[in-house]
């Protein structure tokens, strides 16, 4: 079992050095369980990736959601990612219905429907990242954070990620801001196929930075409900709000995302690890 610890350090150590770095700020005996969760999202993450057409990104994701509900337990021993976060499921006493949720969230990506509004992209949020977050906090504290401030972390979270990959949805037809949003300022997914940075998409992704400041401001604000061993839940966070700025600076292209270099980052997640109300404020 080691052995499969190790491959998902690998793994996130690689692939999302944010949460690598934010788990080194938690106790030693906690870091294996957080780098399972972490390679179990990756893993889920990238399915759409990995199988380019419905089907087979289908059967990926019930392939895991068996796994996680315990149904497929002689193939997910042989997986060292889907064995270690079993192995964190079991001594973390996470709820597996949570996992599965999560995954079935998931299977979004793998069709080109659009987002419909913004209730449908607070479930996914909440389903996604408010899950990974909810189970890294249960991890370090034994129990998850308060509801409302997860979901702000969430929304957050994700509401950056769908303008940092807007690149590589937009080259595949997959429309991850909500047609409203679109509609509300005159903008349609024709443009976003078309990688043509309107005014009006313009107009869309500066509402969208403007929401994720929000929510990160309100992680801030709920600063004295982070105990100090919850922190490191909400570190991956720190470099948003760095993020945003840059992505605010006029003239942008949404479809040239800021980049912002790693040493920055680990900077930010510093400087969080040492006062929560850094993450937002």
């Amino acid at each position: 079992m080691e052995a499969h610890f190790r491959y998902c350090a690998d793994l996130v150590r690689q692939a999302d050095h944010d949460r690598y770095l934010a788990t080194l700020f938690a106790p030693a005996e906690k870091r294996p369980g957080l780098l399972a969760l972490y390679a179990f999202d990756l893993e889920i993450v990238r399915v759409r990736d990995l199988a380019r057409e419905p089907m087979p990104g289908e059967i990926r994701l019930q392939w895991w959601r068996e796994a996680v509900l315990g149904e497929r337990t002689a193939e997910a021993s042989a997986n060292p990612v889907a064995a270690a976060f079993d192995e964190t499921l079991i001594r973390f006493g996470l709820s597996r219905e949570g996992a599965a949720a999560l995954i079935e969230a998931h299977r979004f990506d793998v069709y080109d429907a659009p987002m419909r509004g913004n209730d449908e992209l607070g479930d996914y949020a909440r389903n996604t990242a408010g899950t990974v977050i909810a189970f890294a906090a249960a991890i370090l504290q034994g129990h998850a954070l308060p509801v409302k401030l997860t979901q702000e972390a969430a929304l957050a979270q994700t509401i950056v990620w769908i303008l940092a990959t807007l690149p590589r949805h937009s080259a595949r037809h997959q429309v991850y801001i909500p047609e409203d949003v679109l509609r509300q300022h005159g903008a349609d997914a024709a443009d976003l196929y078309a990688e043509q940075a309107t005014p009006q998409l313009r107009a869309v992704v500066a509402e969208l930075a403007l929401r994720a400041r929000e929510h990160l401001r309100r992680v801030a604000d709920q600063r004295d409900d982070i105990s100090d061993e919850a922190g490191p839940a909400l570190l991956p966070l720190a470099p948003l709000r760095r993020w945003l700025g840059r992505l605010e600076r006029a003239p942008y292209d949404p479809f040239d995302p800021p980049v912002i270099g790693r040493w920055l980052r680990q900077w930010d997640i510093w400087r969080a690890s040492r006062s929560p109300g850094r993450i937002g404020a």
